[in-house]
């Protein structure tokens, strides 16, 4: 699909996420933490970033078999087709889902959605980098009946957007809407740890598929968000890894047959670590930091965008450098915030490869930001905590 919606929809999310905080602001509640919606927001840019060098595969997948084994033809111009499509589509996600919550290897895709302890609309676009591999088996019966790719992944697209909206704890129950539809109070239970809330409310748009297979829980208690053993970490990268990893060093003590099984039985299967992190985790960097790693952001966001528009028309080559410069800056503004030692040349090292890619466009350009990065390089130095030093 050479259009892509989500990169079209970017700049309304950060619209829509401004939005909540300023009537958050006025309402005299706090829903945003700078330093979790940095860390939800860099999630979200390495799942799209990777996805340009990884989506092809399964998009293949789906093209491949609908060429070659799919029993009818269904006309991409009646609606017929769409409201099959569309409906089937947030079906295969409810099953999808639910075998996330449901099976270690499925939880380790997902659970990165699930890490962070507040909830709001940069909430949704905390997306795993993996979880694109183990959703779409799912989908494959779409090829089979004969849904074109157009209309498939289109359905799929408008899938993922609907469910922006229902990541605010500002908007109230809907009362009959809520029969049918998912909104904001069914999905603030499924973020929920509360015991009553856990692995209830998979739907993606049609909470219907909750009330008819029983997984559907009203929200009656404020719910408790997070997960069951938090991450502690701003770090996408070890976000997207970490139950892959708490997996795997669960399953290497684990006797005979059962370092198998423990990959697809549930997550409470697996034992508690030692020491697990205590709920609340704030580790963050002096007040000056959260000037600097938000104006950074800004365009880096806009380059984000760019990437996405540009991807179907460019190589992947011309893409691997602003890429690797966009995930370099989510990695460097965690380890700011959490205080490593290697935080610093880190994000030394990002300014200057901006330089000498935007330096490519034309040496007034390379002297533009060659200035913006030296000055940024200074500021940085006076606000990093001492530790980071």
């Amino acid at each position: 699909m050479a259009f892509n919606p989500i990169a079209a929809a970017i700049p309304v999310f950060f619209g829509c996420i401004a939005i909540e905080a300023a009537v958050a602001w006025v309402l005299g509640r706090k829903v945003y933490r700078i330093n979790d919606a940095i860390a939800d927001l860099s999630c979200g840019i390495t799942s799209q970033i990777t996805g340009l060098f990884t989506a092809g595969l399964t998009a293949a997948a789906y093209i491949a078999l609908y060429d070659s084994a799919r029993l009818t033809q269904l006309p991409d111009t009646h609606w017929a087709t769409w409201v099959f499509a569309f409906v089937f589509t947030d079906f295969a996600y409810y099953l999808w889902h639910r075998w996330t919550h449901e099976m270690n290897l499925g939880w380790a895709t997902h659970v990165v959605h699930h890490q962070s302890e507040d909830y709001n609309l940069a909430v949704a676009l905390r997306q795993s980098i993996t979880s694109a591999w183990s959703s779409w088996p799912f989908y494959l019966p779409l090829a089979l009946v004969g849904v074109s790719p157009f209309v498939a992944f289109t359905c799929g697209a408008l899938n993922t957007l609907y469910q922006f909206w229902i990541h605010t704890q500002l908007i109230p129950p809907l009362g009959p809407i809520g029969w049918v539809m998912n909104t904001p109070s069914h999905h603030r239970v499924h973020h929920g740890v509360n015991p009553q809330y856990l692995d209830k409310n998979y739907a993606g748009v049609f909470i219907v598929w909750d009330r008819l297979f029983h997984t559907f829980e009203p929200e009656v208690e404020e719910p408790v968000y997070g997960t069951v053993k938090p991450l502690a970490s701003w770090d996408p990268f070890w976000a997207n890894l970490w139950w892959f990893v708490h997996l795997a060093r669960a399953s290497a003590v684990a006797p005979g047959f059962e370092k198998i099984a423990l990959w697809f039985r549930g997550p409470g299967a697996l034992p508690e670590p030692q020491a697990p992190p205590p709920r609340g985790y704030d580790a963050d960097g002096p007040s000056g930091l959260h000037a600097y790693v938000l104006l950074h952001f800004l365009p880096v966001a806009a380059l984000t965008t760019w990437v996405l528009w540009v991807s179907v028309s460019v190589s992947a080559g011309e893409l691997l450098l602003p890429s690797g410069l966009i995930l370099l800056a989510t990695l460097s503004w965690a380890a700011l915030f959490e205080r490593r030692s290697w935080a610093l040349p880190i994000e030394w090292l990002r300014l200057g490869g901006m330089v000498a890619w935007v330096g490519s466009f034309g040496a007034m350009w390379a002297g533009v930001f060659g200035i913006l990065a030296a000055v940024s390089a200074l500021w940085l130095w006076a606000v990093a905590s001492p530790s980071t030093r």
